[in-house]
């Protein structure tokens, strides 16, 4: 079978069985395949509902709905509304799709959401019976866990009971549906043992994911197995899974390392390099998961420069290919989405286009994201008075080479300082070389009456155009900020919130930098 490099990320509910009025037609639900026909996407990765329940015709599992006498929302009620529509009408949903996407030309693989928490049986209308009738197989029936934690309704992988469950539900899914593969999505809440049973655990666990292989294998020698992870190495050890284990015994084809995957935001900065070398020697496959959120003040899902931008980073490091993740949240398609698709699996082709770094920071919907254990944010950052706050970031571009062909159109830095007056000075170095004034605008924002999304606090933007003597470099980075003088009697304190850089380019030498071949057409401001 062929190995795709571009996998595709569909959870089943968003952009589709919530989308259309009962009861949905057989075609509507193609739809999941046939809005990525055409595009650079290989394997559709198509998640199998909720986790503990599921949107097809299961006999192992448990129907999403099938408990419910009150929906808590209606949405969840169309949810089951259409799936059991399509399974009384003879169409399993999941053979839809399957059937559809090897119709079209595209892998699929079902994703399995391992692990969730628990709500009550009242409002908590996507659990399964399973869930409710065994509390005591969570992780919380034991002492010692904060009842206010993620992990303390989520099932216990130290029972027998919860490997078995999920195992017999992923063993009936490859055994019925020609599926080319299975996704474990093991990121999505990433607790799995209780503290005192982590030693334990993760051999416990290496045995379950060995069950799981050796399953997927015996129903296809050319289905490979796939599980997405925290990026980080150390943090899935902390969590009771001992990846290295994996590759060594060889029982995963592919890893995908992610981060921010409850507030699905994109990371431009993400460092794969330890998972890439940990499965150097082995025949594990290495992918990242780039997201497609920005959720910043000024727009939601990232413009093609920011996505060039991250793309390029990750190919830089070595990875094997690229998972879209989370990218349905720009449903329903347009031409930019299909615009950003084509160009993801040619670094080469982004090496001389527009990018938008930027270093993750607050958001609107989540404020300050949690991120993945053995992972940390660098922003927002505090500033105290002659403290030295280093950001680092890193970019792919060769500016020296492009620069020396004239494609460089211009190169932006901007930071943005909550709670910053005209009084306050501050001292910005990149990479150990003060920034000069010269190449500085600054913007105003003490107040702003209105944002294009939502108002973030007072403060200042600090914008330079850096010129060929104070450029970044290919690679790593370090941009340091210094407080030199902070005025009396304000009790907020100076905050670093946001870093970008912005590398824009020329089509060719001397060229304008507008796409209309038509000069008469062009803005003036991008002349």
């Amino acid at each position: 079978m062929h190995r795709p490099k571009i996998m595709f990320y569909h959870d089943g509910r968003h952009p589709l069985i919530y989308m259309y009025e009962p009861p949905i037609h057989k075609e509507e639900f193609e739809a999941g395949v046939d809005e990525l026909a055409g595009t650079p996407v290989e394997a559709l990765m198509f998640c199998l509902g909720d986790g503990r329940t599921v949107l097809h015709d299961t006999q192992t599992g448990e129907l999403w709905g099938h408990n419910v006498q009150n929906w808590s929302h209606p949405v969840f009620r169309r949810a089951w509304q259409n799936a059991k529509h399509l399974i009384d009408e003879g169409h399993d949903p999941l053979r839809v799709i399957c059937d559809r996407a090897h119709k079209k030309g595209l892998l699929l693989y079902p994703t399995l959401l391992v692990q969730q928490g628990r709500g009550d049986r009242e409002t908590d209308v996507r659990c399964s019976d399973f869930r409710f009738e065994n509390t005591h197989l969570e992780i919380g029936a034991r002492d010692g866990v904060d009842p206010a934690s993620p992990a303390f309704t989520c099932l216990d992988f130290i029972h027998e009971e919860v490997r078995a469950e999920r195992l017999a539900l992923i063993a009936e899914t490859v055994a019925q549906y020609p599926v080319d593969g299975f996704e474990l999505q093991m990121n999505y809440t990433p607790h799995y043992f209780h503290p005192d049973h982590l030693e334990a655990g993760r051999e416990i666990m290496t045995g379950w994911i060995r069950a799981v292989y050796e399953t997927v294998k015996t129903s296809g020698t050319d289905r490979e197995l796939v599980i997405r992870i925290p990026a980080s190495l150390e943090g899935c050890y902390d969590a009771g899974m001992d990846v290295r284990a994996w590759i060594e015994e060889g029982i995963v084809d592919t890893l995908v390392g992610q981060a921010f995957s409850g507030p699905e935001i994109v990371h431009p900065m993400l460092n794969f390099r330890p998972l890439v070398q940990a499965a150097v020697g082995s025949n594990c496959r290495v992918f990242a998961a780039i997201q497609s959120l920005v959720d910043s003040d000024r727009t939601q899902e990232a413009p093609i420069e920011i996505l060039r931008a991250t793309a390029c980073n990750y190919w830089d490091q070595g990875i094997d290919g690229l998972y879209l993740a989370h990218w349905f949240g720009n449903w329903p398609y347009q031409a930019s989405f299909y615009e950003k698709l084509r160009e993801l699996p040619h670094p080469d082709i982004m090496a001389v286009k527009d990018k938008f770094y930027y270093i993750p920071t607050e958001t609107g919907r989540y404020g300050v994201p949690q991120i993945e254990a053995g992972l940390s944010m660098h922003l927002p950052a505090q500033l105290e008075k002659d403290k030295r706050v280093h950001i680092p970031f890193t970019i792919t571009d060769d500016l020296p080479r492009w620069s020396s062909v004239g494609r460089i159109h211009e190169i932006i830095l901007r930071l943005r300082i909550l709670n910053m007056t005209e009084e306050d000075t501050i001292r910005i170095a990149l990479n150990n070389q003060p920034l000069p004034d010269r190449q500085l605008r600054i913007i105003n924002e003490m107040y702003r009456m209105k944002a294009p999304r939502y108002r973030t606090g007072s403060g200042r933007w600090f914008v330079f155009r850096l010129d060929e003597g104070t450029r970044p470099v290919k690679g790593a980075n370090n941009l340091s900020v210094t407080l030199t003088h902070r005025v009396g009697g304000l009790k907020p304190e100076l905050v670093l919130r946001d870093v970008e850089l912005e590398i824009k380019y020329l089509m060719g030498k001397h060229y304008h930098r507008g796409q209309d071949p038509d000069l008469g057409s062009v803005e003036w401001w991008n002349m």
